[in-house]
């Protein structure tokens, strides 16, 4: 087997005996976490999200079944593969099991050949399976997150925001006269421009909880959680004056010497009956408003006043 990489598994076990074995079977390649209570279980899958999840199907607080129903409910979790461990193996319980989203069975008492083969499998297949993911959720010009992964994102943090009542504000932001540039430089200059600002964008975004994305064709939006709308217009102002200052040469019919963005702000607090549209609406009419002042400008809309 290779030497030891960075996948962690979590150990779901009521058993002290039974998680020390896993330890010391799977430690040698992985990092391992253990769990003795569905409690702690859930609270390490949601918080530190591991590659794969070893879970003993009899505990004492409650059914191996019902923690991995839990995690499947879970965006955060649901894509965390489980194998259950069990002394029983009858086939209504392997396809129980299988129905509620396991992906194999090792039986006790454990063969450390078998669990090794099986967890080195269901790691092979977790790590496709976020590359296929990674790549379908990228832009194949920018290399930054595309439509797909900001509207997944936008849901997840409109709904986190309404869940701890903190503000989330939304920019969006559209490249001045691009047709102009593309027109008169071509289209291999014009996607150059393109994955100059994702760059600049990139750079200029330091948080992990933040997400810039390239919405399509010139548009780029960048998704800001717990920002209210001084913080993101602030932000805005700084995106806008990165792209400004890199000076890149705008068509010679176009009224700007340079490219520049204009740039809508969108902030919300929301409440029970708000949804995500709301706030896209609101970025979406700012930079409107932005574009018809005169360009190379942020303009703000705020919700949560």
């Amino acid at each position: 087997m290779d030497k030891k990489n960075d996948h962690t598994i979590l150990a779901v076990d009521d058993s002290p005996e039974n998680l020390d074995l896993i330890k010391n079977i799977l430690e040698p390649y992985y990092t391992v976490k253990v769990a003795p209570s569905s409690k702690l279980a859930l609270q390490i899958a949601r918080s530190q999200k591991p590659d794969l999840i070893l879970l003993d199907i009899m505990l004492d607080d409650v059914s191996g079944y019902d923690i991995c129903h839990q995690l499947k409910e879970d965006n955060d979790t649901r894509n965390i593969p489980v194998i259950f461990l069990t002394a029983k193996r009858s086939e209504a319980d392997e396809i129980q099991g299988f129905k509620i989203g396991a992906c194999d069975y090792i039986t006790k008492p454990f063969s450390p050949a078998i669990v090794l083969a099986r967890v080195k499998t269901q790691i092979h297949l977790k790590a496709k399976t976020d590359l296929l993911e990674r790549l379908a959720s990228l832009d194949g010009l920018t290399e930054i997150p595309n439509r797909r992964a900001f509207d997944t994102a936008m849901e997840r943090q409109f709904n986190q925001a309404k869940r701890t009542n903190t503000p989330l504000s939304l920019l969006i932001m559209d490249i001045d006269n691009f047709k102009l540039f593309n027109d008169y430089f071509g289209h291999p200059m014009g996607d150059d421009c393109l994955r100059k600002v994702a760059s600049t964008l990139m750079k200029f975004t330091q948080r992990p909880e933040d997400l810039v994305a390239r919405l399509g064709g010139e548009e780029f939006s960048i998704l800001l959680p717990n920002t209210d709308n001084f913080g993101a217009a602030m932000r805005a102002e700084q995106y806008r004056l990165a792209i400004e200052n890199l000076k890149i040469h705008q068509a010679n019919n176009s009224p700007l010497p340079y490219v520049t963005v204009s740039i809508g702000v969108g902030t919300v607090i929301a409440h029970t009956n708000d949804n995500v549209k709301q706030l896209l609406q609101a970025a979406d009419d700012a930079l409107y408003r932005a574009k018809r002042q005169g360009r190379n400008q942020v303009c703000c809309e705020n919700l949560s006043s």
